[in-house]
């Protein structure tokens, strides 16, 4: 749990009371442990004092009542005191009031045998009573020592008071004391000096409260406004007096060159804002990731294109190390010969598992050299499978374009002769006598039929390669790619073939026209079809990736072959039986003359899915 300087203080203030009243406690207890048993010392004492005097004038009272022992024989005169002390009613009474004085469990007169003459318990009368350890023992003892015979269980102590008769030892007085009683004479004393130590703790609380959160204003200014110079605002809020600013002691010192350093870090900010942008211009056209290192291996800077190679945003990755953007595990460790934290130049190879797939990845290092000294390296990734997907696209395209301007020459020179042949064979149709054998009849129209599948293929030539009128319009993709679901449906509805769409709404504009972009998909839609002929699933999914929204087409047909696969594109290529191979062709133009990209994956028995993407109108 994390606790604010004002609730540490407020600890350590009321923990250094709390101190100081365990000592004082202590002390107190020690005190008082001390006084009380030395009163009951002392208060032990005088009752056995004033029992004695009891006594010997209730002996003094029995010879005036006549009641004397027989002979001068030491049992007579024992049994003659014992006699007066149990007929005399005073010493009764001083014996039963005795034991409502604190700490005073019993009174007993004992003869020098322990025989009990007398006692305020009157069990014990007539019965040899056990001597018990001496008060002033426990008095003496250390505090300590008087703490722990208190918790122990119930302890008796006594003060003696020997007397003697006709100048012979006689017996004692006995007063009995128990810890029990003493720890009950202690405790209100006790809880009387809780109480107040709880008060001056809850006092001092929140006194500390009071006094930590005055001493703590200025540093919560001081916090705020670091607070917003770090979130960009560097003027001084109108909430700080001038009286504050103006103050002479240290934390007005330190807020002033807080202000001087928020208005240095003002220009500084403007002008690192402007290069920041200029920056990320740059940065966001590049196709290859680029990440900056400084001289102990910290990233400074990671573009854009760098996150599909490192699976996360680049923002997780400022300030990190080289070694925790590129664990042990991560397949571009190796390539980029980690030792530590060092990175030395290097060029390497390798493949990475990227959102899209295996890629593989050109990794390359180059240290930065700053007058003599190493200031950094940059790292630089660049996805070689794109590259060749490109540079596959442009021949695609240079091909088709060469295509079609030989197809419209071609078209154009052999729509000529095949109209005149259609006249010629118009003429001979018709003069032909009506006699004229079957095989002849035959030749003709074979003739005709050739004539016109002929003319079609040179119409489909020219339409190819005649340029496309493509008026552009705000489009939502969700609804196109609906209508191409609903103009396929008869088609899906005669095979086994499940369709799995996923078109979140939500997705911004796109400026295509509509009518070629549907047919584009479409093609790619019945190509998926075609591809199942036994079923399968069609997927169709709709997604954002940055300023561009991509739409992929999947089959989980027999896949395309490997030497099949720089093909697809080509017009006239086609494996499929009565096929014209114009379709892939039709929509490579169509994505092209979007400013889009297509491009596919296949897996031989798994099937192909097909990726086009279109920039966002934002």
């Amino acid at each position: 749990m994390h606790l604010g300087l004002r609730a540490k203080l407020t600890m350590v203030m009321t923990g250094l009371v709390l101190l100081s009243s365990l000592v004082l406690s202590l002390v107190f207890l020690e005190l008082l442990m001390q006084q009380v048993l030395h009163d009951t010392d002392k208060r032990a004492n005088e009752l056995a004092r004033e029992v004695f005097d009891t006594a010997r004038r209730a002996v003094d009272d029995a010879k005036a009542q006549g009641v004397l022992p027989a002979s001068s024989d030491p049992q007579e005169t024992h049994d003659y005191v014992q006699r007066a002390f149990e007929i005399s009613e005073g010493l009764k009474a001083r014996l039963q009031t005795a034991t409502d004085l604190p700490s005073i469990y019993e009174v007993t007169i004992a003869d020098h045998d322990g025989l009990a003459l007398v006692s305020s318990d009157e069990s014990l009368q007539g019965k040899v009573v056990t001597r018990r350890p001496p008060l002033g023992q426990l008095v003496q003892s250390p505090f300590v020592r008087q703490v722990r015979i208190l918790e122990q269980s119930a302890r008796i102590y006594e003060v003696d008071y020997p007397f003697s008769e006709r100048g012979q030892p006689f017996g004692e007085v006995r007063v009995a004391v128990s810890t029990t009683l003493l720890l009950n004479d202690i405790k209100p004393r006790l809880r009387w000096w809780l109480t107040i130590v709880i008060l001056a703790l809850a006092l001092s609380t929140i006194l500390a409260a009071l006094v930590s959160g005055a001493a703590l204003t200025p540093i919560r200014d001081i916090l705020a406004q670091l607070d917003r110079i770090s979130s960009g605002v560097y003027d001084t809020p109108a909430t700080i007096t001038k009286e504050r600013l103006e103050s002479t002691d240290e934390l007005g010192q330190v807020r002033r060159k807080i202000t001087q350093v928020g208005q240095q870090l003002r220009g500084v900010h403007e002008i690192f804002s402007s290069l920041r942008e200029n920056m990320n211009s740059v940065m966001a056209g590049l196709e290859d990731g680029l990440i900056l290192f400084t001289r102990d291996a910290r990233a400074v800077m990671v573009s854009p294109a760098a996150e599909k190679f490192l699976g996360a945003p680049a923002s997780n990755f400022l300030g990190r190390r080289v070694t925790d953007i590129f664990p042990p595990e991560h397949p571009l460790h190796k390539a980029l010969h980690l030792e530590g934290d060092e990175l030395h130049e290097v060029a390497s190879e390798t493949e990475v598992e990227t959102l899209e797939g295996k890629k593989r990845v050109s990794v390359s290092v180059q240290e930065i050299q700053g007058e003599g000294e190493r200031m950094g390296a940059l790292i630089t990734l660049r996805d070689l499978d794109s590259l060749e997907s490109i540079n596959t696209q442009l021949q695609v395209s240079e091909r088709l374009a060469a295509v079609g301007r030989i197809t419209a020459g071609v078209a154009h020179e052999v729509k000529n002769p095949l109209n005149s042949m259609r006249l010629w064979l118009e003429n001979l149709k018709e003069s032909l006598p009506p006699e004229t054998d079957g095989a002849a009849q035959q030749a003709v129209h074979v003739l005709d039929a050739e004539i016109d599948r002929l003319d079609a293929v040179v119409k489909r030539f020219l339409d190819f390669s005649r340029p496309m009128d493509v008026r552009l319009e705000p489009t939502q993709l969700a609804d196109l790619l609906k209508e191409v679901l609903e103009v396929a449906r008869p088609e899906l509805a005669l095979t086994s073939v499940q369709v799995a769409q996923l078109i979140p709404i939500g997705i911004p504009e796109v400026f295509v026209d509509r009518a070629l972009l549907k047919q584009a998909i479409l093609n790619l839609v019945l190509n998926a079809v075609e591809a199942m002929p036994t079923g399968g699933q069609l997927q169709l999914t709709l997604s954002r990736r940055g300023d561009m929204a991509e739409i992929t087409v999947g089959d989980t047909g027999k896949g395309i072959p490997l030497e099949h696969r720089q093909k697809v594109f080509q017009l006239f290529f086609t494996t499929r039986p009565g096929g014209s191979g114009i379709g892939l062709a039709s929509t490579f133009r169509i994505v092209q003359l979007h400013n889009g990209s297509i491009d596919f994956t296949s897996e031989v028995g798994h099937g192909t899915t097909f990726r086009i993407e279109l920039p966002l109108a934002a």
